[in-house]
């Protein structure tokens, strides 16, 4: 089972959402991917992962083309909603599940402020992709 979850940068919310979502559940094919990439995976959003157990220094940012023939079982979407608009996905997909958390990477403060609104984001991804795989993935 393969699943997608899509952001506009695939810098932060993606990428930890990807490698959760792995950490979760390792029999699933989990990718992410975005449409307006960013240059590197945020370098605040390693760290928070470094600090339950999971490495994500060698991801990178994709563009949402290179899965578009391949299609997906589940695609999660993973943006606010209020902040900036989820990018569509037009290859073909199973399901379609709207998942979102407020973008890290635009938090006010310092870099200890900022770090916290990273962990808060990260323990949240959590928290809702171990709901969202018992309830689409176990329970199905």
């Amino acid at each position: 089972m393969k699943v997608l979850i899509l952001c506009t940068g695939n810098s932060c919310r993606s990428q930890m959402g990807e490698a959760i979502l792995r950490d979760i559940n390792p029999e699933l094919t989990v990718v992410s991917a975005g449409t307006k990439i960013a240059n590197e995976v945020h370098p605040l959003a390693v760290k928070a992962m470094a600090e339950i157990g999971i490495d994500i220094s060698d991801l990178r940012p994709k563009m949402v083309d290179v899965f578009l023939e391949e299609g997906v079982d589940f695609l999660i979407s993973v943006c606010s909603g209020a902040k900036d608009a989820c990018p569509a996905f037009l290859g073909p997909v199973g399901k379609r599940v709207h998942i979102g958390f407020d973008d890290p990477a635009y938090a006010p403060g310092n870099e200890e402020e900022v770090m916290n609104v990273f962990r808060r984001v990260r323990d949240e991804i959590r928290r809702d992709f171990a709901k969202f795989n018992e309830e689409y993935i176990l329970n199905k």
